[in-house]
This record gives C-alpha cells, sequence and structure tokens, in this order.
C-alpha cells in the first residue's frame, strides 16, 4: 500500500440539502497514478472544524483507490470552532452530508452505489445518523454504502430521541472509541455496538485502551469544556494524540472501507 499515492485535487461546492439555502465547501481528491475504484468516502469534521483528521485518514484510503471529499460544515453558516459555537444538534448538519452523497453521486468517476461516509465526534454523529432510514432526505433511493464514526459520544444514542438508530439501512459500520474518552464511561463503545444488535448489517466495534476523545488528532493536547461530556453532565474533556491508537484506527478504516465498497462480484 502507497500511503503517498498521488490525487487530482478540486476544491469544490455543493448544495446542502438543508432547508435554508448553503453552500457548503469541500475538498474532493481523485487517486492518480493507479487503480480509480470508482468508490468514495464523505469525511465530516468535529466540533473544532477541519483540523487534519480528514487529512490523516485521506491517504490510506486513496493507496486503496477510494476518492475523500473532505466537507467544511462550519464556514457556510459563518460558525466558529469549538463547542460552545457550533450549531445546536448535529441533526442540523445532517443535509450537509446527503448533499455531498448526491455531489459524489454526480461526478463521473464515482460509482453513486459504493460512497461511505467517516466522522469524527460531531462528524461521527452524523455519520452514524445518516444510517437511519427515517433519516434519509429521498426515501433512500441514493444512500451511504458504508458508516465509519470515530468516538461519536456514545451515551447520545441510548438516551436521546433525536440521535435513536432504529430502522438503519443495512449499510455495515464501524465505530472507534477511547476508553478514557470524558464524554462516555469505559465501554460506552461497546454497549452503543451491543444495543444495535440484529439488525441486517454488521455493526463492529474497537476500543483503544488509554486513548482520549480525539486520539487521532495530531495536535498539542487541549482541554475543552462541553456540555455533552460526562454522560451529558457536561464538564471538561482533554484531547490528546495516541500516535498507537491513531495508527491502528487510520488501517482498521481503511480495511473497513476497502470491504464494505468493494465491487459487487460479477
Amino acid at each position: 500500500m502507497d500511503a503517498n499515492a498521488r490525487c487530482r485535487v478540486a476544491y469544490v461546492s455543493f448544495q446542502s440539502l438543508a432547508p435554508q439555502p448553503l453552500s457548503i465547501a469541500g475538498k474532493l481528491s481523485l487517486p492518480a497514478g493507479g487503480p480509480l475504484t470508482g468508490a468514495a468516502v464523505v469525511i465530516c469534521h468535529g466540533s473544532d472544524g477541519v483540523d487534519g483528521r480528514g487529512e490523516f485518514y485521506a491517504p490510506a484510503l486513496h493507496a486503496r483507490g477510494v476518492a475523500t471529499l473532505e466537507i467544511d460544515m462550519w464556514a457556510a453558516r459563518g460558525t466558529v470552532r469549538g463547542a460552545l459555537a457550533r450549531p445546536a444538534s448535529p441533526v442540523e448538519t445532517l443535509p450537509d452530508a446527503f448533499g455531498a452523497l448526491a455531489f459524489l453521486a454526480a461526478q463521473p468517476e464515482i460509482d453513486p452505489a459504493r460512497i461511505g461516509i467517516l466522522g469524527f465526534s460531531w462528524g461521527g454523529v452524523v455519520s452514524l445518523l445518516a444510517s437511519t432510514l427515517r433519516r434519509q432526505p429521498d426515501g433512500g433511493a441514493t444512500r451511504f454504502a458504508a458508516h465509519a464514526a470515530n468516538y461519536p459520544v456514545c451515551w447520545a444514542f441510548q438516551r436521546l430521541p433525536a440521535f435513536n438508530l432504529a430502522q438503519r439501512t443495512g449499510a455495515p459500520i464501524l465505530i472507534q472509541t477511547g476508553e478514557a474518552d470524558a464524554y462516555d464511561t469505559p465501554g460506552a463503545g461497546e454497549r452503543l455496538v451491543q444495543s444495535m444488535g440484529g439488525g441486517a448489517a454488521a455493526v463492529t466495534g474497537i476500543a483503544y485502551t488509554g486513548a482520549t476523545h480525539g486520539f487521532d488528532r495530531d495536535l498539542p493536547a487541549q482541554t475543552i469544556i462541553d456540555p455533552f461530556a460526562h454522560d451529558g453532565a457536561g464538564g471538561p474533556v482533554l484531547m490528546q494524540f495516541d500516535p498507537a491508537a491513531a495508527a491502528a484506527a487510520q488501517q482498521a478504516t481503511a480495511a473497513f472501507f476497502e470491504k464494505a465498497l468493494a465491487p459487487a462480484p460479477l
């Protein structure tokens, strides 16, 4: 696998499917100099905006012939970065992800049936919500083929009605968490995966021992205050880069999408 696979890069914009007119910016990267499989992944950032996490995962996908579209959900709303300045709920930005799906589905290099979604924290919530039938904007005529969510504030899906994950599309799901994530109590990722059992699709969970929220964020350690932290009680959250966990998560994510977005056998 060549992690430095060359890409054709285009900075694009497309319309969100939100009720109000919103033009969403994104970075579209199409692998060049090797096989282009027709598969693609939409990348959704966390509360701090586009901060390098998408750029960390993209090369591993490009090396497998998978295109990426990293989107900026904040710029169109004039939202500054950070937990206290974001929109009220990830539900508000779900139409951005579906707008990205529609944009990719219209590109000649992309197979509309083989588009996945990857998200971090806030974006991880968006990725999981996009897997439910009730959230599909067009009755599911065009839907994501695979969903990966890194540390998506697991407790919320079991307690907040707006985050209910019942009646999923059947697309496979990967959830990766840190056992020292201050948004949740230890084992929250495993409990979330177990609560999603019995569906038509495989739901896989991976927990990294000692890893905090944002363990794949290669920036100086930072403590933020978030009202969603500590099972909804609010409070401080440490985000600290964990090189070993980040590398493992990168490879697990690339392998997940390579398998989930593979062409159907003839």
